[in-house]
């Protein structure tokens, strides 16, 4: 059951608690871009393809902040950019659409739960990659998002992966990366 979906239940809180109690106990930390990198954006700094932030203004649906990992509300201003999350360019180094909020919002800080951010859309891609950053072939796979939490702690079972990138299953925009806690 998605989150949305779950406020609805009567039994809403439990719904959270279990959802919190899976995450922690599988050792997740959900990391979004940093913020030294946002700030430099918000500011007017070039995207990974050298262009500046291109400003729009949300409708409110789903259009999900990359550094506080919530939904940039309607009618607030956002930036849309080119993003790469990867130290420096190679040939598995994937660059793509991403929105940030064009004020200075705080960093989604680690816990628990499901960000957010994975919320929004009924699945993900998930897919690992090794201290090389490049892609372990055969860890891609789009996941449910109550998989999300299962489908990562499998994928870090095999200790070649180092961290796990989410994208959306739809358009393979990049929306945050996993680590071990």
């Amino acid at each position: 059951m998605n989150r949305v979906a779950a406020r609805r239940h009567p039994n809403y809180r439990f719904f959270i608690a279990t959802e919190m109690k899976e995450y922690s106990m599988l050792g997740l930390r959900f990391l979004p871009i940093e913020t030294e990198k946002v700030r430099a954006l918000q500011r007017g700094q070039p995207d990974a393809y050298g262009s500046i932030p291109e400003i729009a203004v949300s409708d409110g649906d789903g259009m999900p902040c990359r550094h506080c990992l919530a939904n940039i509300e309607a009618g607030e201003n956002y930036l849309i950019l080119a993003h790469r999350p990867f130290p420096r360019n190679q040939p598995f180094a994937e660059t793509g659409p991403v929105f940030l909020h064009e004020r200075e919002c705080g960093a989604a800080k680690a816990g628990p739960g499901l960000p957010e951010i994975l919320t929004f859309s009924p699945s993900y891609i998930l897919r690992g990659y090794g201290a090389d950053d490049r892609i372990h072939y055969g860890s891609g796979k789009v996941v449910e998002q109550a998989d999300i939490a299962a489908y990562a702690g499998e994928l870090f079972a095999n200790p070649a992966i180092a961290y796990i990138h989410v994208r959306s299953a739809t358009n393979n925009c990049y929306q945050l990366r996993i680590e071990r806690a």
